[in-house]
Protein backbone atom coordinates (compact mmCIF):
# COMPACT_ATOMS: atom_id res chain seq x y z
CA UNK A 1 0.00 0.00 0.00
CA UNK A 2 1.12 3.45 -1.07
CA UNK A 3 0.36 7.13 -0.15
CA UNK A 4 0.61 9.90 -2.57
CA UNK A 5 2.06 13.25 -2.11
CA UNK A 6 3.92 15.54 -3.76
CA UNK A 7 4.98 13.08 -6.94
CA UNK A 8 6.28 10.83 -4.34
CA UNK A 9 5.16 7.69 -2.77
CA UNK A 10 5.15 6.44 1.09
CA UNK A 11 5.15 3.07 2.11
CA UNK A 12 1.88 2.41 4.93
CA UNK A 13 2.43 -0.51 6.96
CA UNK A 14 -0.03 -2.20 8.79
CA UNK A 15 0.96 -3.25 12.37
CA UNK A 16 -2.01 -5.63 13.52
CA UNK A 17 -2.78 -5.54 17.39
CA UNK A 18 -4.91 -6.20 20.31
CA UNK A 19 -6.18 -2.37 20.20
CA UNK A 20 -9.38 -1.04 20.97
CA UNK A 21 -8.09 2.08 18.61
CA UNK A 22 -6.77 3.31 15.57
CA UNK A 23 -3.31 5.13 15.26
CA UNK A 24 -2.10 6.33 12.41
CA UNK A 25 2.21 7.70 12.66
CA UNK A 26 4.72 8.81 10.32
CA UNK A 27 8.34 7.53 11.53
CA UNK A 28 11.49 8.88 10.77
CA UNK A 29 11.83 6.20 7.99
CA UNK A 30 8.51 8.61 6.71
CA UNK A 31 6.66 5.39 6.72
CA UNK A 32 3.35 5.52 7.62
CA UNK A 33 2.07 3.15 10.19
CA UNK A 34 -0.86 1.95 10.82
CA UNK A 35 -1.83 0.42 14.22
CA UNK A 36 -5.17 -1.30 14.66
CA UNK A 37 -7.22 -3.91 16.07
CA UNK A 38 -6.87 -7.50 14.26
CA UNK A 39 -10.43 -7.30 12.88
CA UNK A 40 -10.27 -4.04 11.08
CA UNK A 41 -11.23 -4.95 7.98
CA UNK A 42 -8.41 -3.43 4.72
CA UNK A 43 -11.56 -1.27 3.42
CA UNK A 44 -11.89 0.51 6.98
CA UNK A 45 -8.72 1.26 7.07
CA UNK A 46 -8.19 2.41 3.22
CA UNK A 47 -11.00 5.04 4.43
CA UNK A 48 -9.34 6.08 7.61
CA UNK A 49 -6.37 6.83 5.70
CA UNK A 50 -8.64 8.93 3.28
CA UNK A 51 -10.11 10.74 5.94
CA UNK A 52 -7.15 12.12 7.45
CA UNK A 53 -5.04 12.63 4.32
CA UNK A 54 -4.48 16.39 5.44
CA UNK A 55 -3.35 15.02 9.15
CA UNK A 56 -1.20 12.78 7.53
CA UNK A 57 0.45 15.35 4.92
CA UNK A 58 1.70 17.29 7.85
CA UNK A 59 3.00 14.51 9.85
CA UNK A 60 5.06 13.55 6.42
CA UNK A 61 6.23 17.24 6.21
CA UNK A 62 7.28 17.07 10.06
CA UNK A 63 9.07 13.97 9.51
CA UNK A 64 10.95 15.11 6.34
CA UNK A 65 12.38 18.50 8.10
CA UNK A 66 13.55 16.33 10.68
CA UNK A 67 15.25 14.03 8.53
CA UNK A 68 16.95 16.89 6.81
CA UNK A 69 18.32 18.05 10.00
CA UNK A 70 19.25 14.75 10.92
CA UNK A 71 21.40 14.50 7.80
CA UNK A 72 22.85 17.90 7.56
CA UNK A 73 25.44 18.99 10.29
CA UNK A 74 25.21 22.06 11.36
CA UNK A 75 27.19 24.15 13.99
CA UNK A 76 25.59 27.67 15.50
CA UNK A 77 22.96 27.33 12.69
CA UNK A 78 25.28 27.05 10.04
CA UNK A 79 25.33 24.10 7.59
CA UNK A 80 28.21 22.41 6.59
CA UNK A 81 29.05 19.33 4.68
CA UNK A 82 31.32 16.28 6.56
CA UNK A 83 34.27 15.26 5.14
CA UNK A 84 36.32 12.42 6.51
CA UNK A 85 39.84 12.31 5.58
CA UNK A 86 43.48 11.63 6.33
CA UNK A 87 45.04 15.10 5.48
CA UNK A 88 44.40 16.21 8.83
CA UNK A 89 44.90 15.38 11.97
CA UNK A 90 42.46 18.13 13.72
CA UNK A 91 40.03 19.67 12.69
CA UNK A 92 39.32 22.02 9.42
CA UNK A 93 36.86 24.11 8.11
CA UNK A 94 37.09 25.83 5.10
CA UNK A 95 33.40 27.52 3.57
CA UNK A 96 31.16 24.77 4.26
CA UNK A 97 33.17 21.89 4.58
CA UNK A 98 34.72 20.37 8.05
CA UNK A 99 37.44 17.83 7.60
CA UNK A 100 38.20 15.34 10.14
CA UNK A 101 39.99 12.17 10.43
CA UNK A 102 38.13 10.34 12.93
CA UNK A 103 34.40 10.91 14.72
CA UNK A 104 35.82 11.18 18.09
CA UNK A 105 38.14 14.13 16.81
CA UNK A 106 34.81 15.75 15.58
CA UNK A 107 33.29 15.17 18.98
CA UNK A 108 36.07 16.29 21.06
CA UNK A 109 35.72 19.39 18.87
CA UNK A 110 32.06 20.27 19.29
CA UNK A 111 32.52 19.52 23.40
CA UNK A 112 35.26 22.34 23.12
CA UNK A 113 32.94 24.71 21.24
CA UNK A 114 30.02 24.11 22.92
CA UNK A 115 31.58 24.39 26.71
CA UNK A 116 33.58 27.68 25.12
CA UNK A 117 29.64 29.03 23.40
CA UNK A 118 27.64 28.36 26.43
CA UNK A 119 30.03 29.35 28.94
CA UNK A 120 30.16 32.74 27.11
CA UNK A 121 26.43 33.05 26.97
CA UNK A 122 25.84 31.99 30.41
CA UNK A 123 28.32 34.91 31.52
CA UNK A 124 25.83 37.13 29.37
CA UNK A 125 22.87 36.43 31.08
CA UNK A 126 24.27 36.22 34.40
CA UNK A 127 24.63 40.20 33.93
CA UNK A 128 20.85 40.59 32.93
CA UNK A 129 19.14 38.25 35.21
CA UNK A 130 19.04 39.67 38.69
CA UNK A 131 18.63 37.80 41.85
CA UNK A 132 19.79 34.42 41.27
CA UNK A 133 22.82 32.52 42.32
CA UNK A 134 25.75 31.79 39.30
CA UNK A 135 25.04 28.33 38.80
CA UNK A 136 27.57 25.52 37.81
CA UNK A 137 27.35 24.46 33.51
CA UNK A 138 27.34 20.87 32.78
CA UNK A 139 26.90 20.09 29.45
CA UNK A 140 25.95 16.78 28.08
CA UNK A 141 23.98 14.77 25.23
CA UNK A 142 20.11 13.90 26.59
CA UNK A 143 17.84 12.69 24.17
CA UNK A 144 14.42 14.87 25.41
CA UNK A 145 15.33 17.67 26.64
CA UNK A 146 17.61 21.27 25.59
CA UNK A 147 18.35 21.27 29.28
CA UNK A 148 17.50 21.20 33.29
CA UNK A 149 17.78 22.86 36.35
CA UNK A 150 18.72 21.50 39.82
CA UNK A 151 17.78 24.58 41.87
CA UNK A 152 19.02 22.67 45.13
CA UNK A 153 22.80 22.22 43.80
CA UNK A 154 22.63 25.51 42.19
CA UNK A 155 23.29 24.12 38.78
CA UNK A 156 22.17 23.70 34.82
CA UNK A 157 22.32 21.13 32.40
CA UNK A 158 22.47 22.65 28.78
CA UNK A 159 22.47 19.82 26.05
CA UNK A 160 25.50 19.27 23.39
CA UNK A 161 23.74 19.46 20.52
CA UNK A 162 22.69 22.58 21.47
CA UNK A 163 25.75 23.58 19.88
CA UNK A 164 23.99 22.98 16.26
CA UNK A 165 21.77 25.66 16.69
CA UNK A 166 22.22 29.37 16.51
CA UNK A 167 22.52 31.44 19.58
CA UNK A 168 19.00 32.45 19.77
CA UNK A 169 17.98 29.59 20.59
CA UNK A 170 21.18 28.64 23.02
CA UNK A 171 19.92 31.94 24.77
CA UNK A 172 16.44 30.76 25.04
CA UNK A 173 17.15 27.56 27.17
CA UNK A 174 19.99 29.47 29.13
CA UNK A 175 16.83 32.56 29.97
CA UNK A 176 14.39 29.23 30.34
CA UNK A 177 16.72 27.72 33.11
CA UNK A 178 17.96 30.67 34.59
CA UNK A 179 13.96 31.35 35.03
CA UNK A 180 13.59 28.21 36.83
CA UNK A 181 15.69 29.77 39.62
CA UNK A 182 12.97 32.68 40.23
CA UNK A 183 9.59 30.34 39.59
CA UNK A 184 10.53 26.00 39.77
CA UNK A 185 7.28 25.39 37.53
CA UNK A 186 5.91 26.41 34.15
CA UNK A 187 3.56 28.87 35.97
CA UNK A 188 1.81 31.71 33.95
CA UNK A 189 4.61 33.67 36.09
CA UNK A 190 7.54 31.66 34.98
CA UNK A 191 6.82 32.38 31.25
CA UNK A 192 5.99 36.13 31.89
CA UNK A 193 9.95 35.66 33.34
CA UNK A 194 10.65 34.18 30.27
CA UNK A 195 9.19 36.57 28.03
CA UNK A 196 10.43 39.50 29.89
CA UNK A 197 14.49 38.42 28.70
CA UNK A 198 13.37 36.44 25.18
CA UNK A 199 10.60 38.12 23.95
CA UNK A 200 10.62 35.81 20.58
CA UNK A 201 10.77 32.84 23.04
CA UNK A 202 8.13 31.29 21.34
CA UNK A 203 9.69 31.17 17.96
CA UNK A 204 12.70 29.67 19.07
CA UNK A 205 10.34 26.82 21.25
CA UNK A 206 9.05 26.04 18.25
CA UNK A 207 12.53 25.98 16.14
CA UNK A 208 13.73 23.36 18.94
CA UNK A 209 10.65 21.80 18.98
CA UNK A 210 10.70 20.84 15.23
CA UNK A 211 13.75 18.19 15.89
CA UNK A 212 11.23 16.43 18.76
Amino acid sequence: MKFKYNDNEYDIIIEKKNNKNTYIRVKPDLKIYVTTNYLMPTKTILKLINDNESSIIRMIDIASKKKDKADTFYILGEAYDLVKCNITKSIYIDNDKIYYSKDSVLDKYLREKASTIFKERLDYWMNIVSGIPYPDLIIKKMTRKWGYCNKNKKLICLNLNLIRYSIDEIDYVIVHELCHFIHFDHSKKFWESVSKYKPNYKLNRKVLNEEW
